[in-house]
């Protein structure tokens, strides 16, 4: 069994590296259980590190509260970035306010204009971005890396904490009171848009709530399916 001290002192060496090497870097948080234990490690550490979170539009009121708790409890700001308004507008207008239940395409088109554009923004001038992806979360994560070049970003991309497990992410939490969001407490492991998240059953896998209408290897927003190339 890995040591939780000896995990944390990794995850403080990688992101100290990234910055070294790739500065400025600024850390994408989901909010989701992995990325509290990445805002706490990065402010804890007082590693120069950029936060920005997504705000869909769709999210949770919970996700909302921890948002709110985020920005009174750390010192390092967390910056929202939202969507392009006219793309949101046009989407609906087209498909309905629900259109991305249609299809894998349309859910994937409305993950673009919420996600992926709002992202590329919060990237720019950046030459590294940090994640709070484990291996473990989902077959479409299976040969991700700690640290590769993102062709389509054109950056380096971290994974910090891709080799933890479950229990050692909530074994942190826990141990240094780390805020969460509270629907984890009610059995929801991986958290997105209100109308795409659902709470999953004992022995279901962790991303089984996320879209769960469409097949496994469909299940990702577009933010972690880019070109790489691996390095470490």
């Amino acid at each position: 069994m890995i040591n939780l001290q000896h995990r944390v002192d990794q995850v403080v060496a990688v992101l100290t590296e990234t910055v070294r090497d790739y500065a400025p870097v600024a850390f994408a948080n989901s909010l989701g259980a992995e990325d509290m234990v990445l805002t706490d490690i990065i402010d804890r550490h007082h590693i120069d590190i950029e936060m920005f979170s997504l705000d869909t539009g769709r999210l949770p009121q919970e996700t909302y509260d921890l948002m709110q708790t985020v920005r009174e409890r750390y010192k390092t700001a967390l910056r929202i970035y939202f969507p392009n308004v006219r793309q949101v507008e046009e989407y609906v207008a087209e498909h309905g306010v629900n259109g991305f239940y249609q299809s894998v395409d349309l859910r994937k088109n409305c993950c673009y204009i919420r996600k992926v554009e709002p992202l590329r923004r919060a990237l720019q001038g950046k030459r590294g971005w940090v994640t709070g992806i484990r291996r473990e979360q989902a077959t479409t994560r299976a040969n991700l890396s700690v640290s590769a070049y993102d062709m389509d970003n054109r950056m380096q991309k971290i994974n910090p904490l891709l080799e933890w497990t479950h229990a050692e992410v909530w074994e942190y939490l826990k141990r240094y009171e780390v805020p969460y969001n509270k629907l984890h407490d009610k059995f929801y492991p991986s958290i997105g848009c209100a109308p795409c998240t659902r709470a999953v059953t004992p022995g279901e896998n962790i991303r089984s709530g996320r879209w769960w209408w469409e097949m496994p290897e469909t299940k990702e927003c577009g933010l972690h399916t880019e070109k790489i190339v691996q390095s470490k």
